[in-house]
């Protein structure tokens, strides 16, 4: 059996907590998202990590401090770009809710969860997958069959694609799919990478704003 594989995102940043598209803006946690990471960090304390991989945006970074003054983690840590957000381009910054106004909820839901729909200068889901499954396949995996336990702290659509991949999901179902604040996806993984075992574990970080 491989190494665990823990796949985290963020705690609610301040655009969640304005329901805001974020992408590759880069803003801080909220307090009430560095409070819920330490609960998140609760989840996982029992697990010895060998690897740490995060985006380089600053509300992964600040996670993984908070994670920090729960699980005192010593593993190097990798800030990989494969692993940023979404780019959610023309969409950056906008009010998530305003815009579903605007353009209706077909097209809304296009934006937000469909597989290859790519707003004006951003980013499709597709193309998220093209650079966090080759980054997980060619880095992360190999340590994973070592016997290696990782931790990745990244994002709702970064954690999609990897998610996407580790289980198979066919481009279709995965707009059901979301990675929600509070998630924390405990894996083991066959020698294709994809899932040998699956344990899902939430925190209870009450009322938050969906990503």
């Amino acid at each position: 059996m491989s190494g665990q594989l823990v796949v985290t995102r963020h705690g609610e940043s301040e655009y969640n907590a304005k329901g805001l598209w974020t992408g590759w803006t880069d803003v801080h946690l909220t307090q009430k998202g560095k409070n819920d990471a330490k609960k998140v960090a609760e989840l996982i304390k029992g697990i010895q990590f060998s690897g740490i991989y995060v985006s380089p945006l600053i509300r992964t970074t600040e996670t993984l401090d908070s994670f920090n003054e729960i699980l005192h983690l010593t593993a190097p840590v990798v800030s990989a770009p494969e692993l940023r957000e979404r780019n959610y381009g023309i969409y950056n910054g906008q009010d998530k809710w305003q815009v579903k106004e605007k353009v209706g909820e077909e097209e809304f839901q296009k934006i937000r969860r469909g597989y290859d729909y790519q707003p004006q200068d951003g980013e499709s889901l597709k193309m998220v997958v093209a650079r966090v499954v080759p980054y997980y396949r060619e880095v992360i995996l190999p340590r994973l069959l070592a016997g290696e336990n990782i931790l990745v702290v990244a994002h709702g659509n970064s954690d999609r694609a990897l998610i996407k991949y580790l289980e198979n999901i066919s481009d279709e179902n995965i707009a059901e799919r979301e990675m929600l604040l509070g998630t924390v996806l405990i894996y083991t993984v066959l020698d294709d990478g994809r899932m040998d075992t699956k344990t899902e574990l939430n925190a209870d970080i009450g009322e938050t704003a969906k990503a």
